[in-house]
């Protein structure tokens, strides 16, 4: 698996630079020629951004370098298999939760890390007042302690979802995707992700006040 993926180094994805090879055209590249740059490209690009996604849904570090090396073993197997015309992102991500899993469901450990970061973009405003709860800027000691309290609560919560939400969850919210390449990650239609994230939010509300009523 070391020969596949070299040890993750510091380089980022970017995009939309003049004259830069697009993910697709590296994946084909190397699918047709073998040539090993164009697979290095692809790691690079994606280190810190698909590792991070992977720390944060798998809550361990150890646990999300071994999927993410399994992650591009499985490009580099499956590349033959990428279509034409579709995108490489979703097609990576999706073989990166498959990958995240697996090691989850053999470890027989289901945590998913904490909310301290978050990759959410327009797309997860529904999620409402219960996610912004980790977004306040109140800088007082006792805010800090409350809003700490708060971060766990959420965390204990979402480790409590069923697998299907908490996947959706990982995936809109924490690392940012749109619907449409959720959709695309978990092999289900567009609607099929709103009604998990709208589920998903329903009980971690209910899970919220039943917490309250017990304290109280």
């Amino acid at each position: 698996m070391t020969a596949i993926v070299e040890q993750k180094g510091t380089g980022r994805r970017m995009s939309g630079e003049p004259g830069r090879a697009s993910d697709e055209q590296l994946l084909l590249a190397y699918r047709e020629t073998g040539d090993r740059q164009s697979f290095s490209q692809l790691v690079h690009r994606y280190e810190r951004e698909l590792y991070s996604y992977l720390r944060r849904y798998l809550g361990n570090a150890e646990m999300a370098e071994d999927a993410f090396q399994r992650t591009f073993l499985q490009v580099h197997l499956k590349c033959g298999q990428f279509l034409e015309g579709r995108r490489f992102r979703p097609w990576l991500y999706a073989i990166a939760t498959n990958q995240a899993i697996d090691l989850q469901r053999r470890s027989r450990r289901h945590r998913l890390v904490s909310l301290d970061t978050s990759g959410r973009d327009s797309d997860a405003g529904h999620l409402g007042s219960l996610v912004d709860l980790l977004e306040s800027r109140e800088q007082s000691p006792l805010a800090r302690v409350q809003r700490e309290e708060q971060r766990l609560k959420v965390r204990r919560t979402v480790e409590e979802l069923p697998e299907k939400l908490r996947a959706a969850v990982a995936l809109v919210y924490y690392q940012g995707l749109k619907y449409r390449e959720a959709a695309d990650v978990l092999g289900i239609p567009v609607g099929t992700v709103k009604s998990r994230l709208h589920s998903a939010l329903l009980e971690l509300n209910q899970a919220w006040e039943r917490a309250d009523t017990e304290q109280n």
